[in-house]
């Protein structure tokens, strides 16, 4: 198994998520217990292109702070929602034999959605623990709302395995 950290970037991560202080600890303690039992802990950074906010050589575009990749872990960009496309990480956990993948981050409906669906794609089994993705409110529903629909719903027994936060911690602490 391997801990996927998606787009936790300066620019939004912030107080405006769905949840914010569940999210951040929660995240933060997986990370720890993952590298704590030797889980390789893989972060993906999302590019919006020249001229966007989010984008490389930005302060935003870094890793948030409280969730700093240590020495030697892997950083991936990419420039569209799909973890998977582009950025070598199919290749690198197909060499690896690696077929569990652990998925945080942001955000839920855009590439924890497509990270999600592509890792199911390509045969990986998708873990996504309770309260570690998030987003923002949109024009059609409210963070909450969208947090719901693609956990309890869309994800669930289709793509993914959703799992309650204390069986997520126990799957890192078994490796």
């Amino acid at each position: 198994m391997v801990l996927l950290v998606v787009d936790t970037q300066k620019l939004i991560t912030n107080e405006k998520l769905y949840q914010f202080s569940v999210f951040k600890s929660r995240i933060k303690s997986l990370i720890q217990k993952a590298r704590t039992h030797n889980i390789e802990v893989i972060f993906v950074r999302h590019d919006d292109g020249e001229g966007a906010e989010l984008t490389k050589g930005t302060d935003g575009f870094e890793i948030y702070e409280e969730f700093r990749p240590a020495e030697g872990e892997m950083i991936l960009d990419k420039t569209v929602n799909s973890s998977f496309n582009g950025t070598g990480l199919l290749e690198y956990l197909k060499e690896k034999g690696e077929n569990t993948v652990m998925i945080v981050g942001l955000q839920t409906e855009y590439c924890i959605d497509a990270t999600i669906k592509c890792g199911f794609e390509h045969g990986f089994k998708m873990i996504v623990p309770e309260n570690t993705n998030s987003t923002f409110d949109n024009q059609y529903m409210t963070a909450e709302q969208s947090y719901k629909y693609y956990n309890e719903f869309i994800w669930n027994k289709r793509y993914a395995e959703c799992v309650p936060f204390d069986e997520a911690v126990e799957l890192v602490e078994r490796g």
